[in-house]
């Protein structure tokens, strides 16, 4: 994964908690380092990377137009191991850039700290979409279109809930504004819009095309909100027009 990340122009930045566990490589052999030399119980094969490096670029260049999906290429790769040349070579670019990833994340109290803070929110959206996808984790269907759609569905319907959880919660915060209460956005920070307990899962649910908007659409701090997403894909629309 580090090494196929790496050549996508991808910067992994996975939280590590047992990373004492993990080998890290010295560049060659005579290489020395002051307080940390212990770290360091391997040594990085160049020439099997140097070797293979072209075939490497080809397997990523590959990804990115999506002719093979990644986690195929794992499974292949894995499954092949013991004799697949290019899986080694991967491995060994691969424990090049976790290594020096290890080093930033020993060193940097601050690099772990965004790391945990951005893989929590994933997990909490994880979790809450899981919430969600009451109908059970495994998705029965075996066509590939079909297992699209229902991870799209159930994307969908966690956003219109996160939008709802996120009107609801501004609709308090101007109420106690208006009524005195004082706060920055610090404090607003700690909120989250992954809320479940407002939220009735079972029962009948009626679609009305014919409903009127509600009126929260037409505030200006939403309006404003809107107009800021909108510029911010605008660039996006006029390459896609372009293209």
């Amino acid at each position: 994964m580090f090494a196929f990340t790496h050549l996508l122009g991808i910067n992994l930045m996975p939280r590590i908690r047992n990373w004492r566990n993990l080998v890290m490589y010295r560049p060659d052999r005579s290489a020395k380092y002051m307080h940390i030399n212990s770290f360091f119980t391997d040594t990085v094969n160049w020439s099997q990377i140097e070797t293979h490096w072209q075939d490497l670029m080809q397997v990523a260049l590959s990804i990115q137009a999506g002719k093979i999906s990644s986690p195929m290429l794992l499974r292949k790769l894995g499954s092949y191991s013991r004799r697949n040349k290019l899986y080694h070579a991967a491995q060994e670019l691969g424990c090049v850039i976790r290594t020096i990833f290890l080093l930033k994340w020993i060193g940097s109290r601050e690099l772990r700290q965004e790391v945990t803070a951005n893989i929590n929110k994933i997990e909490s959206y994880n979790g809450f979409s899981k919430w969600l996808s009451f109908g059970g984790d495994v998705i029965a269907e075996n066509d590939p279109d079909e297992q699209q759609k229902r991870l799209r569905y159930n994307d969908m319907i966690a956003s219109s809930v996160i939008l709802q959880n996120t009107v609801d919660m501004m609709r308090i915060l101007q109420k106690l504004a208006r009524d005195g209460w004082q706060f920055t956005d610090d404090d607003v920070s700690f909120l989250s819009p992954y809320l479940t307990s407002n939220v009735k899962r079972f029962g009948e649910f009626n679609l009305s095309l014919k409903r009127p908007p509600e009126p929260w659409i037409k505030d200006s701090i939403f309006q404003q909100a809107a107009g800021s997403m909108r510029a911010k894909q605008m660039p996006n629309s006029k390459v896609e027009e372009a293209n």
